[in-house]
Formats: C-alpha cells, structure tokens, sequence
C-alpha cells in the first residue's frame, strides 16, 4: 500500500474528490479514484467521503493505493496481419479495435500477445514483459501499420531513428469541417492534459515540439480527407492538433469529434505508410497499408 497526501490548491477549489484525485495522480484513472474513494481508500480532512464531494482550498486528501497487480504477458494465438518480417524486426497492419499491449481493464487479447505467439517470444524486452518489441505504438481505435523489433540491438536503433526524426509515418485521416488551406503544417507543442491524464493537449504539462504536416485530399459536405505526416511522434497528435486547429477526427469523442457520426466507432484514422532504413541491411524500407474496410464505408456514407 502506498500513501499519497495531498493538499487542494485554491485552483482546484470546487473540483469533484475523484476528478480531483485522478488529475493529482498521474497513476489514477478517474473510474479508478471512484473505486478508491467507494472502497474507503480516500479521506478528506481524516474523514470518508463520498465521491462526488467537492473539494475545498487546503482540504487534505489522503489516498491510499493498493499495489498494483502484476501483468504478465502471454502468448495467445491471435490472427494477426504480417507485412513484413525478417530475423530482426516484422511489420503488423493492425486492426481497428485491437490494443496495442496489456493493461489494466485489457489483461490479453492484444497485439502483444498475439506477436508473442507468432515470434514464439522471440521480441525484444527494452520495454519490459508488458511491451515486448513494441517501437512505437498506435491507439487502439486506430489501425494501421505497426513496426516491431525482435531483438534489443534492432529495438535501440529504430528509437534513435523516430529520436532523430529519421522515420517516416503518414497516416490517412476524414475530419469534422474543412481545413483552413488545402495544405499546412500544425506546429504546436504537445503535453499531458491537466485535467485529464488519459488526454494530452496543446501547451499542457511539460509540453514538447510537435509537429504535423496535412494535406487535403478530397472535400465532402461536412468533412475533408486528409493525409498527414508526422515529423514528431507524441501521444495522440494527429488527434490532438486537428483538434486545435478546430476540426477533430471523425468519430474522436475524446477529442471533440461527433459521436457516432454515420454510424462510425471510434476515430477515423489509419496508418498508412511506414518508412525507415533497416538497422542491420541499410536498405531503404517502405510500406503501405490500404485503407481497411470501415475507412471505406465511411467515404461512401459522408460522399452524400
């Protein structure tokens, strides 16, 4: 058990105690500070309280967490899209809907387990039994392509590679409205979000240099299509900078995007092409994803 002791700054006076505990800790969802606060794990000023419980300036908010339990990835035989593979790293079109590796709330059924099974453990462990082999990540709503690593010394190179902005990632995306100008670049730092550490935003917390570059390619009634180029890679950043520029993606809920817009789960986003030089051969590699099925569907819905 852990103890964490807080004491609310006058800018969070009127917060809910579990949004206020959940923006605190960065560990602590939101629906885990409920949990916490319904099982008598939180104290405000010495005294049990209810989770919807405002907060006042200088309350002490004493939170107790319980270790947390252990994940262990395994193998599970899981289909799974193979683009490329060699002795030292594959290529995975990933679905729509699958998660990328296991946490809290998703123990198997991912992409993780899945690789675990067809590389018969044979991925790299620079991030741990959780992510093995996982170089860079794509949300779970988003599909697309996917780079892993088989072993360490292949894992360090590809990162000094995405460190270095010597990767290439364009991704195929519809979002609400229509751009400003047909091409741009959206150059706005990226950090977590302050009130919701499951979100980033522009110019959050220790924000970082993010960079995206679009280009529109098709116009309809209420939407673009657009193509765009990472030159960085922080979390969400599509999502996040098409929303600040006022035109969430498709379908993005979390974002400002339209719920259930033409019967669309989730965002509308794909990662389409990936590029990099091999660690091992030097050879210049470039892949392509087409757009999966449900992109499709959803072109012919809004072509209206």
């Amino acid at each position: 058990m852990t103890r964490f002791e807080l004491l609310v700054p006058q800018q969070s006076a009127g917060t809910r105690l579990d949004a206020f505990v959940s923006a605190s800790l960065e560990e602590v969802s939101r629906a885990q500070a409920q949990t916490l606060i319904s099982e008598g794990n939180v104290t405000v000023n010495g005294a049990a309280v209810s989770k919807s419980r405002s907060v006042n300036a200088n309350d002490l908010v004493v939170v107790d967490l319980p270790e947390p339990q252990i994940l262990e990835a395994v193998a599970q035989e899981i289909p799974v899209e193979i683009v490329y593979e060699d002795d030292d790293l594959l290529v995975v079109n990933k679905p729509k809907g699958m998660v990328v590796h296991p946490a809290p709330g998703n123990p198997d059924g991912t992409l993780v387990n899945a690789l675990l099974w067809h590389c018969a453990g044979r991925l790299s462990s620079i991030n741990g039994v959780i992510r093995p082999g996982i170089v860079h990540r794509i949300d779970k709503d988003t599909s697309g392509l996917l780079l892993v690593a088989k072993n360490d010394r292949t894992h360090t190179a590809l990162a000094e590679m995405i460190k270095t902005h010597d990767f290439y990632r364009e991704y195929r995306a519809v979002v609400t409205g229509h751009m400003k100008s047909p091409t741009g670049v959206i150059d706005l730092p990226i950090g977590r979000s302050p009130s919701d550490r499951k979100k980033q935003a522009v110019n959050g917390l220790n924000p970082r240099e993010a960079l995206t570059k679009y280009e529109v390619l098709r116009s309809f009634p209420r939407f673009d299509e657009c193509r765009f180029v990472l030159e960085t890679g922080r979390t969400h950043q599509i999502r996040v900078h098409a929303a600040a520029v006022g035109h969430p993606v498709a379908g993005d809920v979390v974002y400002g995007g339209e719920k259930n817009a033409f019967g669309l789960q989730g965002q509308c986003l794909h990662a389409m092409k990936l590029g990099f030089r091999h660690p091992a051969t030097g050879e210049d590699l470039l892949f392509e994803a087409p757009l999966p099925d449900y992109f499709l569907r959803f072109l012919d819905k809004i072509n209206v």
